[in-house]
């Protein structure tokens, strides 16, 4: 794993503790399932943007971005990668015990409320506590 991605997933996991940890806590039912477009991988600014939030980029790497959001939804992370092996390496090291929205070549940290919300705008699976398999339902909403 480069430092870029420690880094990026440090930054990520311990702001979003601390979100957690202010938030109370949270039911593990069950999300939507959402097919992802394949073509370009959207921009941490685009999906930002879907969202309504100008992002506050933490991680500015070749493989790995990072922009931190904040809107009335709540807090939440967006992660794009250069690669779909870096996106699985970084899967692989994401804390388990917090969910994750993924699409194509892109993921979202947050609680699960705010990761429900967004992905109304975003699509993408919802992965509740083990990052390699979504949820089973599908979802209303646009995807990316």
């Amino acid at each position: 794993m480069t430092r870029s991605r420690q880094i990026a997933l440090a930054v990520s996991a311990a702001a979003l503790l601390s979100a957690v940890a202010c938030s109370g806590s949270e039911s593990a039912g069950q999300g939507a399932a959402t097919e992802v477009p394949m073509g370009p991988p959207p921009t941490v600014e685009q999906l930002s943007a879907k969202v309504g939030c100008t992002p506050d980029i933490q991680v500015d790497a070749a493989d790995l971005r990072t922009g931190a959001c904040t809107t009335e939804v709540g807090q939440f992370f967006v992660n794009t990668f250069a690669t779909q092996q870096g996106k699985d390496e970084w899967m692989d090291q994401a804390p388990e015990y917090n969910p994750h929205l993924v699409g194509n070549l892109w993921t979202v940290l947050g609680t699960r409320e705010v990761l429900d919300q967004l992905r109304l705008k975003l699509g993408g699976d919802l992965h509740l506590s083990d990052h390699r398999v979504k949820s089973p339902a599908p979802a209303a909403g646009a995807g990316y």
